[in-house]
């Protein structure tokens, strides 16, 4: 496998604020391993299911996941993570989420006990970063959703599962990546996993007093009802898209195209925004609340950026998941990030990518790297040891390549 490039880009550090933050690791992310937000060869043919055999695992056996195992698979989700950052988890979010992908559909295993229940389950979440410097494409997958059912706890079928899965994929990915939490963790780096840093998140409180408060109070673990529904005044990514005649050319592809050509001179990888991909992530996921806020000049696009509404304990979040603007266009970058803090929520996060528009005008727009905030982030190779010279800095992300969902 070939070495990754690593960038010597500057990281400018962000001066902590002083305030008192929900004592979370991941705002505006999920506590478990049902990271978000997948290789396969160029025609995205999925993985054959006859490449995995069913092999015996304490009287059970491990299989590929079939269409069939659809329902058994959702409730022993549902039961064992409660339903993650989107709530219930249905048959259309899972079939989008693993299905439907532009890069791929998921490649996931089961653990069938001896009277045919679901005993376990593992998907990988097919990725793609491009390494615009060498003009290609890296593959990659993101271990995401998986549970052991209560009765069969205790027997390796996480490990077992992970490690086989991982042995399907090797022939097709570069790169596994995934933002597990510190329960987690040590099972991971005890499967090959490389701890490579945090990833900060930048905190943006729009009445700071209450904030504080409710901070205060999220530390304090006080019961909030999360079935109350978080008022947001922007508009939702469905109908935005719905509203475009054609998302392959016009305003956003002339965005998107400028954006590509700057970016080519960065050395970090990074997830090549198309409007294919961005109708998927933002405007097609099932009950995620994607909302959008645009800037134009005239006829022209000059900024665009994706987030959505949330609770947090007390607080309620505006996850701002992805800004787009044209190269160098700080006053834009600062415009959306005004813009998001008037969301109606209480504050915004977000991961501001170190040398980009939205980094270097955060300070200015309210925007603080808060403490005790961020996502570990871990990787390894597919088939062994993470590539030499792979580092945290060798990635240029938004929070939406990394938020769970």
């Amino acid at each position: 496998m070939s070495a990754l490039p690593t960038p010597a880009l500057p990281t400018p550090a962000l001066p902590t604020p002083d305030l008192a933050v929900p004592d979370l690791a991941t705002p505006g992310l999920a506590a478990t391993d049902r990271t978000s937000v997948t290789g396969t060869p160029a025609d995205r043919t999925p993985v054959p299911r006859t490449s995995v055999p069913p092999t015996p695992l304490a009287g059970m056996t491990v299989r590929p996941l079939r269409d069939a195992d659809t329902a058994a698979v959702l409730e022993l989700l549902a039961a064992a993570t409660a339903g993650g950052p989107a709530g219930g988890r249905g048959a259309d979010f899972f079939a989008w989420k693993h299905r439907r992908s532009p890069f791929g559909a998921s490649p996931g295993l089961v653990a069938e006990a001896p009277d045919g229940r679901v005993a376990g389950v593992r998907l990988f979440l097919r990725w793609e970063w491009h390494d615009a410097a060498a003009g290609r494409t890296v593959r990659a997958v993101r271990p995401v959703d998986t549970a052991t059912h209560p009765g069969f706890r205790g027997r390796g079928i996480f490990r077992r599962l992970t490690q086989d899965l991982l042995e399907q994929v090797a022939g097709e990915a570069e790169l596994v990546f995934n933002t597990p939490n510190g329960s987690s963790l040590p099972g991971y780096r005890a499967m090959g996993w490389s701890e490579l840093g945090q990833v900060p998140v930048a905190l943006r409180p729009v009445h700071p007093a209450a904030f504080a408060r409710g901070a205060r109070a999220a530390r304090a673990r006080r019961s909030t009802d999360r079935e109350v529904p978080v008022r947001c005044s922007l508009p939702t990514a469905a109908d935005w898209f719905a509203s475009q005649p054609d998302c392959t050319g016009g305003p956003l592809a002339e965005l998107l195209a400028e954006r590509a050509a700057a970016d080519r001179s960065d050395p970090r990888l990074a997830v090549a925004r198309t409007p294919e991909f961005l109708r998927w992530r933002y405007g097609d996921a099932p009950g995620l609340d994607y909302r959008v806020l645009t800037c134009r000049r005239g006829e022209e696009l000059t900024g665009l950026a994706f987030g959505r509404p949330r609770r947090r304990g007390p607080l309620t979040e505006f996850t701002l998941a992805d800004i787009l603007v044209r190269p160098g266009d700080r006053v834009t970058a600062a415009r959306l990030l005004r813009a998001a803090a008037r969301s109606g929520c209480d504050h915004v996060a977000t991961h501001l990518s170190p040398g980009t528009e939205a980094a270097r005008t955060a300070l200015r727009s309210g925007y603080l790297t808060a403490p005790r905030t961020g996502m570990t982030l871990a990787a390894r190779g597919a088939a062994g040891p993470l590539p030499a010279g792979l580092t945290l800095a060798s990635w240029r992300f938004s929070l939406g390549d990394l938020e769970a969902f």
